[in-house]
């Protein structure tokens, strides 16, 4: 099976042909797709997409760069939604996120908006704790702090989501237990550091996803740039290309290492 483990389908983006997007994802044989929220105002609209198609799954979380927009009480709002939705035994929920930290865009990378940011990050990882629920990262030059908390409290399971950082970095989150999400960036042939990491890492700690409508492959014009979860089979071919294996292989390790970091995809999704 073909999981996109991280595609923001409910995006404006998509709001003229979403079920097209859907339809055409699911005939290029994507099984599954994980929609992460990014802020309180899509908490519930993530769950309720993911329950408009099979093989949709949510994530709740406070991405950083929507901490700015964001309230203390956001975090209630959160974790309440979170309890509701484990109570109900909403098997659509399989994660806390999208969230974590971002130091490269320049306005929320200093000062209040900075400790903000590791504030929020800080309390939704001790609420994957607290819930026993994997996470999925927004890591932008801030590996080595993020995985601080993720030690600090034990978290254990998740995606570091479009993996950037070094090979000693990467080493780190496997050890930490987590996979690391290659996309639509390895389809560069200058991205050199990460087509490196997509060949060299160890196969079990790769998963795929298109992080749609972002983060376009290389085949993209400039003039209509929107990524969709249907372009996942083209990018899985790029990375057992440049693996030497074939893409039933790939499809394969792949769609078992997300549902070994994500064990509530692995109860509900079928292989």
């Amino acid at each position: 099976m073909l999981i996109d483990t991280h595609c923001h389908l409910d995006a404006p983006e998509f709001d003229s042909d979403r079920l097209d997007v859907i339809r055409d994802c699911q005939v290029s044989g994507v099984g599954a797709v994980i929609i992460p929220a990014v802020w309180r105002e899509n908490f519930v609209t993530v769950k309720t997409l993911a329950h408009q198609f099979q093989g949709g799954y949510y994530a709740l979380g406070i991405h950083p760069m929507y901490v700015r927009y964001a309230k203390d009480e956001d975090l209630q709002i959160l974790d309440q939604t979170i309890e509701e939705a484990l109570q109900a035994e909403d098997e659509r929920l399989v994660a806390v996120g999208e969230i974590g930290l971002d130091y490269f865009v320049p306005e929320i990378s200093s000062g209040l908006e900075k400790e903000r940011q590791e504030f929020f990050y800080q309390q939704q990882v001790k609420m994957a704790k607290k819930y026993d629920l994997p996470v999925l990262l927004h890591v932008r030059r801030s590996q080595d702090r993020v995985l601080k908390y993720l030690r600090q409290y034990d978290v254990r399971k998740g995606i570091a989501h479009a993996f950037n950082g070094s090979e000693q970095q990467a080493k780190a989150y496997i050890e930490q237990g987590f996979c690391l999400g290659f996309g639509g960036t390895a389809t560069f042939t200058r991205a050199l550091q990460i087509r490196r990491l997509a060949t060299e890492l160890p196969i079990d700690s790769l998963v795929l996803e298109t992080d749609a409508p972002d983060i376009p492959p290389a085949w993209l014009s400039k003039d209509n740039p929107r990524n969709s979860p249907a372009f996942l089979p083209q990018i899985a071919q790029v990375i057992a290309n440049l693996r030497g294996i074939t893409l039933a292989e790939l499809y394969e390790q792949t769609a078992i290492n997300a549902q070994r970091v994500l064990p509530r995809l692995k109860n509900h999704c079928h292989m």
